[in-house]
C-alpha cells in the first residue's frame, strides 16, 4: 500500500470517528437543548434587561437526568442562576411539565457587554413519565443550580385471588 494511500485511509478513519463523536453528543443533547423565549418588560427600568436580553442567546442546556426507583420517579434539572420561585411545576398527560423564567441580575450598572452566552427569559421542558405518579404527594427541592423533583408513584393494587370451592 502506498503512503498516500495510507494517509488517505488514515484521514477516512479520522473523519468517520469524528463524525460518530459529533452525532453521539448531538444525540445525547438534543432533548437538553432549550429554547428561552424573551420576557415581555412594561417599565421603563426594565428596558436595559429587554436589550440585553435581545441580544442573549435563545438557546442554552439544561441538563436533566430522569431516574425510576421502585417507588418513586426523580427528576433532576440543571438550571443555574434561577431562584426557587421561577419554576412552574404541573403533571400533565403522563408528563412533568417545567416552565421556567430566566431574569438577568445586575451586579453592576457600569460598563458594556461584550460577550453574552447566558440564555435569558421564558423556557419549557415536558419529561414523559414511565409510570404512574401520585402528583399530590410530589416534592421539589431547588439547591445550588439543580431542580430535583420527586414523584411517589401510584400503588397498584394486586389483583386478588378468589378460591373456588369445590361442592
Amino acid at each position: 500500500m502506498s503512503t498516500l494511500s495510507q494517509l488517505r485511509q488514515g484521514l477516512g478513519n479520522t473523519i468517520h470517528h469524528i463524525t460518530e463523536g459529533w452525532r453521539h453528543l448531538s444525540d445525547r443533547t438534543v432533548e437538553a437543548l432549550t429554547h428561552f423565549t424573551p420576557l415581555s418588560h412594561h417599565h421603563e427600568s426594565d428596558k436595559k434587561d429587554a436589550l440585553l436580553e435581545q441580544n442573549a442567546c435563545r438557546w442554552a442546556l439544561l441538563a436533566s437526568e430522569v431516574i425510576e426507583k421502585s417507588n418513586e420517579i426523580v427528576i433532576k434539572l440543571e438550571a443555574p442562576g434561577m431562584e426557587s420561585d421561577d419554576f412552574d411545576i404541573q403533571v400533565f398527560d403522563n408528563h412533568l411539565v417545567i416552565r421556567g423564567q430566566k431574569r438577568i441580575h445586575h451586579e453592576s450598572h457600569e460598563g458594556r457587554y461584550h460577550i453574552l452566552e447566558r440564555a435569558y427569559g421564558a423556557f419549557e421542558r415536558a419529561f414523559p413519565l414511565p409510570s404512574s405518579v401520585n402528583e399530590s404527594a410530589a416534592t421539589a427541592k431547588y439547591r445550588q443550580g439543580v431542580l430535583r423533583i420527586t414523584l411517589p408513584k401510584l400503588t397498584t393494587k394486586r389483583p386478588n385471588r378468589i378460591d373456588i370451592k369445590v361442592e
